[in-house]
């Protein structure tokens, strides 16, 4: 069975935004609440949160809510339950609250001019590990199970090299394999030697220190995902959906630019083409997540 390196971050976390945001309220058509999954440092990101609801707050004309869900499954829980109107999500998670509940995709983020990026595998420079047969027996730690940049694709480079036969034959070819609550966590735990390697976005290192970012490097590189996204739960009122993707469009504008590093640090956000999400969706049925 996978562990959590960060359980107690974790759940520090969820109370932590409960106390700054309130018990999530149901079934109020005045006011929005926003899902964030907990990517980054929890003091960064519920600063970043407090920022971007006041603004969208005033944008929309209703008051906004925003809280921490401990991860993508509970983001996906929120909306289910309504707890949630809107959420921050993975395009793994999309498709399986898409598949479950319905959840209808709003906004992709773009980064470095496209709706896409990649899932790597890092190593610190001095481990002496070059390929992914070389963590044979290793230990390493991925994002989330239900993130695609953050396991499935990365999983994949092993299932692709004939090293793993599938994702529930993993835990046979690694030492342990952890799931450490987010990119931030899983690169840190690799790069303080915690585990020997880690699977997250191509742009996880990001999250680490400068010293530490120059200590890591990464062997194998996924095919393209298309890109986080927003998505809202089915039946959300919608005039109050419009005005909200109206006001995340203008953050493309140059005036509102500087506040995108409130929501992950994207570039800007598109309108979301469901269709994009097909390979997500057709990766997720062979790897068990969807039938």
């Amino acid at each position: 069975m996978a562990l959590h390196l960060n359980r107690r971050t974790a759940l520090i976390l969820s109370g932590a935004s409960a106390l700054a945001f309130g018990t999530p309220l149901v079934g109020q058509e005045n006011m929005l609440r926003l899902a964030f999954i907990p990517q980054e440092n929890p003091d960064k990101l519920l600063g970043d949160i407090d920022a971007i609801t006041r603004w969208l707050a005033e944008q929309v004309g209703v008051p906004v809510e925003g809280f921490v869900t401990i991860d993508h499954a509970a983001a996906v829980e929120a909306l289910r339950n309504g707890d949630a109107d809107i959420s921050f999500m993975g395009a793994l998670p999309f498709v399986l609250a898409e598949a479950e509940i319905g959840a209808v995709p709003l906004l992709s983020e773009v980064y470095r001019g496209a709706p896409s990026y990649t899932g790597r595998i890092f190593v610190r420079r001095d481990s002496g590990i070059k390929t992914l047969s070389d963590l044979r027996g290793k230990d390493i730690a991925f994002a989330d199970p239900i993130s695609e940049s953050g396991y499935l694709y990365p999983l994949a480079e092993f299932v692709q090299a004939g090293l793993v036969e599938d994702a529930g034959a993993a835990e046979t070819f690694f030492g342990r394999m952890f799931f450490a609550g987010g990119y931030q966590q899983a690169m840190q735990a690799m790069a303080e030697g915690l585990v020997d390697a880690a699977g997250a976005s191509q742009y996880a290192d990001l999250l680490l220190t400068p010293t530490q970012q120059a200590q890591v490097t990464w062997i194998a590189e996924s095919e393209s995902i298309p890109s986080h996204l927003v998505i809202a739960r089915p039946g959300l009122d919608a005039g109050l959906q419009d005005r909200f993707v109206d006001a995340m469009m203008r953050l493309n504008e140059p005036e509102n630019r500087d506040k995108l590093r409130h929501l992950y640090g994207p570039d800007g956000y598109v309108r979301a083409d469901s269709s994009a999400y097909d390979g997500v969706r057709d990766m997720a049925r062979r790897y068990g997540f969807l039938r």
